[in-house]
């Protein structure tokens, strides 16, 4: 691990309020307008409540939003000619794929730590094994994302593609029943959306299966495989694109 060129990323992305508003103030909000700031908060849910479950899909919006933009931006820079700069430093290829790595966790803990705090201090409710547990699964499975954004950076190669990511994050959110609880038709298509596992699998050590029907507010359970296979399958979807997008982008060198 280069300390030295992950500072300078860490530097790079402060200089940037526009885009840390976004990925880490805008969850924090909506965690407080959709979760601490409605009565239903405080019903329960698992084994804590609803303001925590609220508070896990939004920390999963922000942790997503930011390693999208990470991994976009690392292809669009290596497209650019950024990784032929590189190439005349000691950094090797497997070196700068960790720096972004690391980059990547560390921005989406911003976002997570901030709306894990706000709930902490607003009510929210669970046992420490969900709060720690969930926490985890956020981190490391924003990774899926950031695979993702790098796709968009790989195929379209410009900043607006990767805006468009960022943007889609929104659509997929909505898709995800992250930000409201989706029934019938809707429910079962949000099960094969990159969202849906990764903020399922997060809330899943609070809720233990349960999920909310957004018709009548009747519970069903979910098997844990579920949200485990979603993640799985889109890591293995996104990973194999990538792969082929950097080997088509060669072939065209």
């Amino acid at each position: 691990m280069n300390a030295t060129m992950l500072g300078l990323e860490i530097r790079r992305i402060l200089r940037d309020p526009v885009t840390l508003f976004f990925t880490t103030v805008l969850p924090a909000f909506f965690y407080l307008i959709f979760g601490a700031g409605q009565d239903y908060a405080d019903e329960s849910v698992g084994n804590g409540n609803v303001g925590m479950a609220i508070m896990i899909a939004m920390a999963a919006y922000g942790a997503v939003s930011a390693t999208v933009g990470i991994g976009g931006r690392a292809a669009v820079e290596r497209s650019e000619g950024w990784g032929r700069q590189l190439g005349l430093t000691p950094l090797s290829d497997t070196g700068y794929v960790r720096v972004k790595t690391a980059l990547a966790l560390c921005v989406a803990a911003v976002p997570i730590t901030l709306v894990y705090l706000l709930g902490g201090l607003t009510g929210s409710r669970g046992d420490t094994s969900a709060w720690v547990l969930s926490a985890l699964v956020l981190i490391g499975g924003g990774c899926v994302f950031a695979l993702y954004g790098l796709c968009f950076g790989l195929a379209f190669r410009s900043e607006a593609a990767v805006s468009a990511a960022g943007g889609s994050i929104v659509i997929l959110g909505f898709l995800g029943n992250i930000f409201f609880p989706l029934s019938g038709t809707l429910l079962t298509v949000a099960k094969f959306t990159p969202l849906y596992g990764y903020a399922a699998l997060a809330r899943y050590p609070l809720t233990k299966g349960v999920v909310l029907d957004g018709t009548d507010g009747s519970t069903v359970h979910e098997a844990l495989w579920v949200p485990i296979t979603n993640v799985a399958a889109w890591l293995v979807v996104l990973a194999v694109l990538a792969i082929w997008l950097v080997r088509r982008g060669r072939a065209r060198q």
